[in-house]
């Protein structure tokens, strides 16, 4: 799984997640919202806990469960403790590091990029896991999110 692809299954998850707030899901259960192992929702799902985004329990009963309400889950502490961008914005390598113009023209890029990076972060420290589940649900006729089935486009 790329790194923006990891972000977004974990994302499509966490959603799940604050829509069942009293529920533990497994690892299975997770794996299937977004096609893939438990393995790697697993493996994904422990920087989150490590951040006390989730938390969980092994065992019969177990699973996982959202550390703290929707609302005081921003997508930019998600993010971060995924260790994931969400674009990676990253100017063209410099053939020539002597040729002062793709200096120039690399500087500037950077630059720009950085600023960009910047305002992305900004803009994500104030989006939530429950504005996600709000605008999921506004996209389904404000009905609740389907679960256990398929919601999928084809």
């Amino acid at each position: 799984m790329k790194s923006s692809e990891r972000l977004s299954a974990a994302l499509h998850v966490l959603v799940h997640m604050a829509e069942r707030p009293d529920a533990a899901l497994t690892s299975a259960e997770m794996a299937a919202f977004v096609g893939t192992n438990p393995v790697v929702i697993r493996r994904g799902f422990a920087g989150l806990r490590e951040a006390g985004i989730v938390t969980s329990v092994k065992g019969h009963g177990g699973g996982w469960r959202l550390a703290r309400p929707p609302e005081a889950i921003t997508l930019a502490e998600i993010q971060h403790a995924l260790g994931e961008r969400v674009v990676s914005l990253t100017a063209f390598e410099v053939g020539q590091p002597t040729c002062l113009i793709l200096r120039a023209v690399t500087a500037a890029l950077d630059e720009a990029m950085q600023e960009a990076e910047r305002a992305l972060d900004r803009r994500l420290a104030t989006l939530t896991l429950a504005d996600l589940a709000a605008d999921a649900r506004r996209l389904n006729g404000g009905r609740g999110l389907p679960y256990g089935e398929s919601h999928h486009g084809s």
